[in-house]
């Protein structure tokens, strides 16, 4: 099957031409990343990120540059946008590391946010917190010790020191959800209800 073809029948939403499509240029594109990457499966990540743009964007496809140009083109944009993730993440986080999944989830395409507003909101809300779950959460996310280092520290049992952190999460889940303005929908928080080792 001729390029012209093949990119034809992807467009049409044929399988088995996407997965030829897929075979023939991913080799070169996962060693594109890779050659900017460090971690494999942010690599393998950024693959099909690249690939789900590929796929949307086909159709503009004009054929003025070879199809293995244009897709590079496409790759070293979410290889950067890869990165400005990445750091946007670590600018809001730097000191809410335990906060990292909603961010996740805030930095997807499908939501916009403002990272200092962001911020504040987190700050506001950690804030409302009793001075128990405020430092309960600061020494597992923040200073990032072991339960077995906290109730070291605090001369308390393991199963007292889980207890107290679940107990902390779903506080923080009740303030966060009383944020009217938040950037972040509600359902982005309720990883705090669940158990975090």
């Amino acid at each position: 099957m001729d390029e012209k073809k093949l990119i034809a029948e992807v467009i049409k939403g044929n399988k088995r031409a996407a997965k030829i499509f897929y075979q023939k240029y991913a080799p070169a594109l996962f060693l594109l990343i890779k050659g900017k990457i460090d971690k494999r499966e942010d690599a393998e990540e950024i693959l099909q990120d690249t690939f789900l743009s590929i796929f949307d964007s086909l159709s503009f496809f004009d054929f003025r540059s070879s199809i293995l140009t244009w897709a590079k083109s496409i790759t070293l944009h979410e290889v950067a946008d890869f990165y400005r993730k990445r750091k946007i993440k670590s600018l809001i986080f730097s000191h809410l590391p335990f906060l990292e999944k909603l961010a996740s989830q805030a930095l997807g395409p499908e939501m916009s946010f403002q990272q200092k507003e962001v911020k504040e909101e987190i700050e506001k809300v950690f804030a409302r917190l009793s001075e128990g779950y405020r430092e309960i959460l600061r020494l597992k996310y923040i200073e990032g010790l072991s339960m077995a280092k906290i109730a070291n520290l605090r001369q308390i049992s393991v199963k007292a020191v889980e207890s107290r952190l679940s107990r902390a999460r779903l506080a923080f889940q009740k303030e966060w959800q009383k944020t009217e303005k938040s950037p972040i929908s509600v359902s982005s928080a309720s990883f705090l209800s669940k158990k975090v080792i």
